[in-house]
């Protein structure tokens, strides 16, 4: 443990990591049940209570009925149905704010209880502003679908989930660094080439995982290992003639052949360097996250198999979100596992 540590400061690391996660399996739901889009207003200090009588639902629904998601697609909503779209948005949103609250007063009082040392402090200023870079994007992803288009941008949904994503992982680095010292961290950097392809592809299976939430291309071709009756759709190569390489970035189908494409890909990188390393570093604790992570991923898998082949149901595509968290935090661990001197 480092010399200044504190189990206060610790357990409030761990709380905020708890949260975060909340509030990204959250999200996740909100995507899933077509809620992000229920509040039109970004009122981040005094948007946190809900309306409270029958006359201010009327009044947020209004606001609703102007936007181009009611025009288009929810025309026939009426006053039951908005409440509980808005739940959702709104209940997301709450934890965004609840986080900042967590984050700001145990701050400033482990400040005043000279809790926090220099470098602890610059790495919280980081996490700090990250975090709130998060809420900008937040924003910044519903707006796009407040002006013509009623469909948020898949592109900002991913920054989005990457930014949630990279948030956490600094946070647990943080956390695992303040528990055990850096005087256990060795600088040398190990297995470098395992780690820039296993962090490509980590990255990319996550941003086309995003893509293809973004763009519901979870809709079509529920068929595994086949698309229909094919390994490759017919539409694939209708929409790389029509569209060229942007069709890898915005065609429903490609978009979901190479997030099936990497997941596999990624799946085979894993179990090959498990083996590669089982029998250089059977006994380290770099080898022993490879297992952990190995387990991780064949779950995840399996579960993005289902959630394909079940049409995306709410609970199985929320498990499937919520297993990537677990994925980048064990693959957190696992980096600072390559660093430990004591292997």
């Amino acid at each position: 443990m480092t010399e200044n540590y504190s189990k206060s400061v610790y357990r409030w690391l761990i709380l905020g990591l708890i949260l975060i996660s909340l509030m990204v399996v959250i999200g996740g739901i909100t995507r899933l049940t077509h809620s992000g889009l229920s509040m039109v207003e970004w009122k981040p200090i005094t948007g946190f209570l809900p309306p409270l009588s029958e006359k201010e639902w009327v009044k947020e629904f209004e606001k609703y009925q102007f936007s181009p998601e009611f025009k288009y697609k929810h025309s026939h909503f009426e006053l039951k149905d908005f409440k509980k779209i808005y739940f959702w948005e709104y209940l997301h949103r709450l934890i965004a704010r609840f986080i900042g609250i967590c984050f700001i007063l145990p701050f400033i009082y482990f400040i005043v209880k000279k809790k926090i040392s220099k470098n602890l402090m610059k790495a919280l200023l980081w996490i700090f502003a990250f975090g709130l870079f998060q809420g900008f994007l937040g924003w910044f992803m519903v707006k796009s679908g407040l002006v013509d288009n009623p469909n948020v941008s898949h592109y900002r949904l991913a920054a989005h989930l990457l930014s949630a994503l990279f948030l956490l992982s600094l946070l647990f680095y943080v956390s695992i660094f303040y528990k055990n010292g850096k005087n256990e961290i060795s600088k040398a950097s190990k297995h470098s080439t395992f780690f820039i392809v296993f962090f490509i592809l980590l990255i990319t299976q996550i941003t086309y995982g995003a893509f293809v939430s973004g763009l519901k291309a979870g809709l079509f071709y529920n068929t595994y290992p086949k698309m229909g009756d094919s390994w490759i759709p017919e539409s694939f190569f209708l929409a790389i003639k029509e569209k060229g390489l942007m069709a890898f970035l915005e065609d429903t189908t490609a978009v979901q052949f190479v997030h099936r494409t990497i997941g596999i890909l990624f799946l085979t990188f894993v179990l090959i360097s498990y083996f590669y390393y089982r029998k250089r570093e059977i006994q380290s604790l770099f080898f022993k996250q490879i297992q952990i992570f190995l387990i991780l991923l064949l779950v995840q898998v399996l579960l993005g198999i289902f959630t394909i082949i079940y049409r995306v149901p709410i609970h199985l595509a929320s498990v499937h979100q919520a297993m990537a968290i677990l994925l980048v935090l064990q693959a957190t661990y696992l980096f600072y596992a390559n660093k430990k001197v004591n292997d």
